[in-house]
């Protein structure tokens, strides 16, 4: 019996896990220059990121952005940690449950008895057996959920970056038109105090058009401070630090999805998304859990071996079976619960795959309208450009007043300035438009590594 137990020990010991310590940072690292961080982009699960080159030395284009993005996002880490942890419970639900070694031992106090006992028996749960097949289903799924999830947030965090890079050259853009005309009102207006001190301008003319150079400085402040929020929001999808000054470069136009592909994309949505095909692996695995439940409404049967010895000597070995009988409970909750939860993931694909398509159909009814407004927007800033250049060739004869001409040219600011608003709302909404109907990615790849 010494030489069983010894044995069950060291069964017990074998391939156990040891423990390491993980110690908390007490410091904030964040770093401050993209070329300090490594991009692989061999790892990249969107095909336009796997075969670009990374090279930060020259700036950022929008899919550098993209691929920095992917690989540093402070809460793209937090994913995939969390696809450590969904991986790990799928490989535990996929482990059988060990055998039960029943041990006793008895000592005689009294009585003729002439020896010690002992009783040794080991068991197995069979019900373990006969739904491990649901179980390796249903935890396969699992991970792939988990797996899918992570890609779908990747597929945002890219969208994301890039519509940041894009208001980041637009806000730029408008704020050198507000500077523009900043100084244009600023050097009238130092032309109006001059004229009335020679009092040939009133007072009350130099404060209302002082009201109009500091409304026009309060447009220009807000868009530096929008500027600059929006320059520390990339620095924090990015996970640099506040401070660091990026460079982008290259051009920020993307190819415009046709009527014809928008359908075939549309079409293909369940098979592209990846948060459509987690939630379809989630059905599948509840599925799986449920049927799982349902098996496990029979009784449960628990067999084994035994060998014992009595007080008197005598010896005996057998087998034992146990047997639960399902009087009472029957498993019902939990295949109450189980059921519950597939028709929850049920509904909550249908849902998701209905506010896909209504999401897509909304930006495309949106461009449509915004496509009108920049043609009228542009036909207006056409028309200012050429009336100033007109006024301009007739102030020089002195048939027009300087009122008049600034007045025409801040016009044609306020034209150029809602242009660039509709402009950055269109591409802005391109970018959005490939998130949501996928990445020229005809079924999206799973990451293979849960800790790239």
């Amino acid at each position: 019996m010494k030489r069983c137990l010894m044995l069950a020990v060291a069964l017990s010991l074998a391939g156990c896990a040891t423990y390491s310590p993980l110690p908390l940072a007490t410091q904030a690292h964040a770093p401050n220059d993209p070329a300090s961080i490594k991009v692989d982009a061999s790892t990249m699960s969107l095909p336009p990121l796997r075969h670009h080159v990374f090279d930060p030395r020259h700036g950022l284009d929008m899919t550098d952005v993209a691929m920095l993005a992917v690989v540093n996002n402070p809460q793209l880490q937090l994913a995939r940690d969390e696809r450590g942890i969904g991986h790990a419970q799928a490989f535990a639900a996929r482990l059988l449950p060990d055998p039960v070694l029943d041990l006793a031992r008895g000592y005689p106090t009294g009585g003729p008895s002439a020896t010690t006992s002992y009783a040794l028996g080991l068991s197995y749960d069979l019900g373990a057996l006969l739904t491990h097949g649901l179980s390796t289903r249903a935890a396969s799924a699992s991970a792939r959920q988990v797996d899918l999830n992570v890609l779908w947030q990747e597929w945002q965090v890219v969208g994301a970056s890039r519509q940041l890079f894009v208001r980041i050259r637009y806000e730029a853009q408008m704020l050198a038109l507000l500077r523009r005309e900043a100084a244009l009102r600023e050097r009238h207006h130092a032309l109006l105090v001059q004229a009335q001190a020679h009092g040939d301008v009133s007072l009350t003319e130099v404060g209302a058009d002082l009201d109009v150079v500091q409304a026009v400085q309060l447009r220009r402040n807000r868009m530096e401070r929008q500027l600059l929020k929006t320059r520390q929001a990339l620095n924090a999808l990015l996970g640099l630090l506040p401070q660091a000054r990026l460079t982008l470069v290259g051009s920020d136009a993307l190819p415009v999805i046709d009527d014809t592909q928008l359908a075939n994309d549309m079409a293909a949505l369940p098979r592209r998304r990846p948060d459509l095909l987690a939630l379809a692996a989630g059905y599948q695995s509840a599925d799986a859990r449920y049927r799982k439940t349902v098996w496990q409404q029979f009784p449960a049967i628990n067999v084994g071996f035994t060998r014992a010895r009595g007080t008197d000597g005598s010896s005996t070995q057998g087998f034992q079976v146990s047997l639960s009988l399902p009087l009472f409970n029957r498993n019902r909750g939990r295949i109450a619960i189980a059921k519950a939860t597939r028709q929850k993931l049920h509904d909550a694909y249908r849902v998701r795959l209905l506010n896909a398509r209504h999401d897509v159909e909304r930006l495309v009814q949106d461009q449509q309208l915004l496509k009108r407004q920049r043609v009228e927007l542009r036909q207006g800033v056409a028309f200012s450009d050429s009336t100033l250049a007109h006024e301009h060739a007739v102030a020089m004869h002195g048939d027009v007043s300087e009122a008049a001409q600034l007045q025409l040219e801040a016009n044609g600011f306020a034209r150029r300035l809602a242009l660039l608003r509709v402009d950055e709302t269109l591409l802005e909404q391109q970018v959005a438009l490939r998130t949501l109907v996928g990445w020229n990615s005809p079924e999206p790849e799973a990451p293979s590594s849960p800790d790239r």
